[in-house]
């Protein structure tokens, strides 16, 4: 159980006992000062018996009626305002008869605390101390023998300074025991809302792991994709290309090996990057040399491969990057060289790696045919398609950006954008 709940169930017991004490308080005093004047040997005999017993059971009616029949009355201010009158006014009569019934009078203070508001409490707390008084000086008729009048108004005055004294202080602890229910109500009422909120935190918790591990399903579904499409089945064309040609030059020895020879190449390599994807490791090249170095040995095996000039210019100063990045950097350099060969009809290509403060960029041009950007193209098509939209995804995914310049006639221009990570550091 939590200490806000001890503190509510704590409440709740103190306030049980306490109405139970408030309810039957007032019958136990009436019972105690019938039973004490009654068996009073001297002072029985100068009772009127009869009068007393009908006033207390005209008192306790009074109480069972208004007191404790009737609960739902006890929020109607003006009406246990005329109950307070009349049960003071009945006990001011059992006092004049018999001064015992002093100790029902103090039945007077808790009531006013429990019926009355505002300065109504304290016209009662001064009622209840000046029929008090009265008790105290043997009752009416013998503060009028002995002419204690005097005595009467002293001792009324000073029980009812006192009783306020005391009165003020009970009155601010139960504000106080009010604020404290309310603070508790306010505060379980928060409790509850914060076990609602962690609830539902917990089901979006759980909702966000289910995304997070689709996500990472979806992502490494791409990554295998782009990198079967940088591999597989780069590799495969170009295999499929060079055995194109050889099929061509059958009466040409050295040209039929040589166009051998690449394919050969071409296929060890495929299969050497295949298991690598695989196993998600990076590029070979990347492993073996510095970004520059292996884009310039891209560029240059297969400006051999396809008889086109391909130049890589490098600019600023060339550093280690994030893995991530030079991967990034060299599926584009790798994926615009194929398209070159498939699609531009190019002479000459140039490749710029420049190392900016915050951005590493690869540019690639071509003078080939070109095409125009803007134009839908076929995802499904055997010249691909999926290999511009797998770059940019990569490009995306390093908050990069991919801008492709091209107009038919007149050649295009590929410029991938990177953050410059270096290497070691957190993307």
């Amino acid at each position: 159980m939590s200490i806000e709940a001890e503190l509510r169930a704590e409440f709740d017991r103190w306030e049980r006992r306490e109405t139970t004490v408030f309810k039957v308080l007032p019958y136990v005093l009436l019972a105690v000062s019938t039973a004490v004047t009654l068996a009073q040997p001297g002072e029985g005999a100068s009772v009127h018996v009869p009068a007393v017993l009908g006033l207390t059971v005209v008192v306790t009616a009074w109480l069972f009626w208004f007191h404790t029949l009737h609960p739902e009355w006890h929020e109607n201010l003006p009406l246990m305002g005329l109950y307070y009158t009349g049960l003071l006014m009945l006990a001011a009569c059992l006092v004049a008869i018999a001064p015992f019934y002093g100790f029902f009078i103090f039945i007077g203070y808790p009531q006013a605390l429990q019926y009355l508001k505002g300065r109504w409490r304290y016209a009662g707390v001064a009622a209840t101390a000046v029929i008090a008084a009265a008790a105290y000086l043997g009752g009416i008729a013998n503060i009028m023998a002995e002419d204690l009048w005097w005595a009467w108004l002293a001792i009324g005055l000073i029980s009812t300074v006192l009783a306020s004294f005391f009165f003020y202080f009970a009155e601010m602890a139960d504000q106080r025991n009010d604020k404290q229910k309310r603070a508790l109500v306010e505060l379980h009422k928060a409790n509850v809302k914060l076990e609602a909120a962690l609830e539902e935190n917990a089901g979006l918790h759980a909702q966000l792991l289910v995304q997070a591990r689709e996500a990472g399903v979806l992502d490494e579904r791409q990554r295998i994709a782009r990198d079967i499409h940088d591999t597989l089945a780069q590799g495969l064309a170009g295999i499929l290309t060079q055995l194109q040609a050889a099929e061509q030059t059958m009466d040409e020895p050295s040209a039929l090996h040589h166009r051998l020879t690449n394919a050969m190449n071409l296929a060890r390599e495929s299969l050497a990057e295949a298991r690598r994807t695989v196993h998600a490791v990076g590029p070979s090249a990347l492993a073996e040399a510095r970004l520059p170095d292996a884009i310039g040995d891209v560029a240059r095996r297969w400006s051999d491969v396809h008889r086109i000039d391909a130049v890589l210019t490098t600019t600023g100063d060339p550093r280690p990057m994030h893995a991530d990045v030079e991967v990034t950097l060299l599926r584009a350099a790798q994926e615009a060289l194929a398209n070159v060969a498939k699609h531009a009809q190019a002479g000459r290509v140039g490749l710029t790696l420049s190392y900016m403060e915050d951005l590493v960029t690869l540019d690639v041009r071509d003078d080939g045919v070109g095409f125009e950007p803007d134009a839908k193209r076929a995802n499904d098509s055997t010249d691909g398609g999926f290999g511009l939209a797998g770059m940019r995804q990569r490009v995306r995914r390093l908050a990069g950006r991919l801008e492709i310049e091209s107009e038919p006639g007149g050649g295009t221009a590929i410029s991938a954008s990177v953050p410059a990570i270096p290497a070691g550091g957190e993307r």
